[in-house]
């Protein structure tokens, strides 16, 4: 494609447009926008990001915060999403391009008014979500440079979990609810074993990972599938020690979450935790 036909313009350096799929499209690029109406075009070598809208329900709702917002805050909602995939290397959500924008336009309304909110969750962020938290920092001063808007440290937590929460396709509510969950695992897994672990270590980032996207199924009310029996006593038995942590955590979820943990989960967590808090497996 040699050129974009613009649908609409947001501001001189991000409009609406269409691509060859028929799929609408952000574009962004210095200037593409200037002195154009919709109807024109803006050439490919011009362009510097495409954000694809497959959804109708996401475009929808973008048009919507746009007639709220300035232009300006989807610019640099794109930029900070543009820069988390580069970055992380991994396929977003596109409704992060309302949650984000809506986001960081509501965080600088509260800045604007002197009231800025406390992350409570902010240690477990920058802990577990230690890349999106990177990011997180990086869009504060993209914020600070495209809008001229200090924000507080708290708030590149917030911005991590919209990054983390477009990864895996969950609620934001739930976001939390994983992030704290999270924490509370690691606690009952280092008093069990009396020992705080390597957090820079393999098979730490590992069981972190595990733990993520074990809190998606979660959530989720999904599992992994097919049960093996044979396999899930054989761990159990083998590593009764490290099933019995399992259970631990398995009650905590039961009573703080009221879900209840399947045999297959209890037989990848012993695996894990067997990892974690030992070199053997």
């Amino acid at each position: 494609m040699e050129a974009y036909k613009i649908l609409r313009i947001i501001n001189n350096n991000v409009v609406f447009s269409v691509n060859e799929r028929g799929d609408e499209i952000i574009l962004r690029g210095k200037g593409i926008g200037f002195q154009k109406k919709a109807g024109m075009t803006v050439a490919a070598g011009d362009v510097e990001g495409i954000y694809v809208l497959e959804k109708p329900q996401t475009k929808n709702k973008l048009y919507d915060l746009l007639e709220d917002m300035p232009p300006e805050y989807i610019e640099v909602s794109a930029r900070i999403i543009d820069h988390a995939r580069k970055v992380l290397g991994k396929t977003l959500d596109e409704n992060i391009y309302v949650t984000l924008t809506d986001h960081i336009h509501f965080a600088a309304e509260r800045k604007l008014k002197g009231i800025e909110y406390v992350n409570p969750l902010l240690w477990e962020i920058r802990a577990y979500y230690a890349q999106e938290y990177q990011v997180g920092l990086w869009a504060l001063e993209e914020i600070h440079k495209c809008l001229g808007l200090e924000l507080k440290e708290d708030e590149a937590g917030f911005i991590a979990l919209h990054i983390v929460n477009a990864q895996l396709g969950i609620q934001m509510d739930n976001m939390f609810q994983i992030t704290q969950m999270i924490g509370g695992i690691i606690k009952i897994v280092e008093n069990y074993y009396g020992r705080r672990f390597d957090s820079e270590s393999m098979d730490y980032e590992r069981f972190i990972t595990h733990l993520k996207f074990f809190g998606q199924r979660l959530f989720k009310n999904k599992t992994y599938g097919k049960e093996d029996a044979g396999f899930h006593e054989m761990i159990r038995e083998r590593y009764a020690f490290d099933y019995a942590c399992a259970r631990k955590i398995r009650m905590y979820i039961l009573e703080k979450y009221h879900k209840d943990v399947g045999t297959e989960e209890m037989t990848f967590l012993t695996v894990h935790l067997r990892r974690v808090s030992s070199d053997e497996l």
